[in-house]
């Protein structure tokens, strides 16, 4: 049920992604208003062809009309969000989160609700990264919102539990900051910075420093790639939101193995 319901909501945060254009409020009705339409003919999509996952393989991944192939984004992203809202419950469920999920008095189901709203926020806004190269503010609010929500549930709720976060969010915003200056605004951008810092509210001390450097890691690996296979230079661009996307993800869902791994390589464990 969880990944029906998952792939549903993929498959309208696909509409959302694809139709924002940087212009207007992310869920305004001017953009994802009105029914959808195949991007080459420009016909009205009947109910049985926007069924998730199942519309595009019983089609053969392409128009019933034209006959143009469909993106491949579609079930993509489809999967990924059916994917997020089967397996952060389970996840946080058998606590292998590190400290991320440990949250004294609160509910395993507020729990997983907000972490998968979570992940679905960063799912879009890595789809509207990497086709537009913007981060929508109005993703970094609503994370803010997220992380402000997880100061506040702890029972009893303690400076002393508020103040990593704090410390998180304040020391990931300065390092973007760094990294801005010292490239001058070439090697990382406003958008990467106003991202680091709810992760840190959301991640916290130590976590935030895994995102990081994961994020840094994937980027690094993707563009190693990206360079040897021609489809970019040394002096090109990638957008970064989509690295610290999956950042995130590392830390959420491998950070406690991989940090169980680091600290045995130095004889800590």
């Amino acid at each position: 049920m969880l990944f029906v319901f998952g792939i549903a909501m993929g498959s309208f945060l696909n509409v959302v992604a694809t139709r924002y254009d940087g212009e207007h409020f992310l869920f305004s009705n001017k953009l994802i208003g009105g029914r959808s339409r195949c991007e080459q003919c420009k016909e009205t999509l009947r109910w049985f062809e926007l069924v998730p996952l199942f519309s595009f393989m019983a089609q053969g991944a392409r128009c019933r009309r034209c006959q143009a192939r469909l993106s491949s984004q579609y079930p993509i992203v489809e999967l990924l969000s059916g994917t997020v809202f089967v397996f952060v419950p389970l996840v946080l469920g058998v606590g292998h989160t590190l400290g991320i999920g440990a949250i004294a008095g609160a509910p395993l189901a507020l729990l997983a609700a907000l972490w998968i709203a979570v992940f679905e926020a960063l799912l879009v806004m890595a789809l509207i990264d990497i086709r537009l190269g913007i981060i929508p503010d109005e993703i970094n609010i609503f994370l803010v919102i997220v992380g402000v929500l997880f100061l506040l549930i702890p029972v009893p709720l303690t400076i002393i539990a508020i103040i990593p976060k704090i410390i998180s969010a304040l020391g990931a915003g300065a390092f973007f900051a760094l990294l801005i200056a010292v490239t001058r605004g070439k090697g990382m951008g406003m958008g990467d910075l106003k991202l680091a810092i709810p992760l840190g509210l959301l991640f916290g001390w130590p976590e935030i420093v895994l995102v990081l450097m994961a994020a840094f890691v994937i980027g690094a690996v993707v563009g190693l790639v990206a360079v040897a296979r021609g489809t970019n230079s040394m002096k090109g661009t990638l957008p970064f939101g989509p690295f610290l996307a999956l950042g995130a993800v590392t830390a959420f869902f491998w950070g406690a193995p991989i940090i169980g791994w680091y600290l045995s390589l130095l004889g800590m464990r």
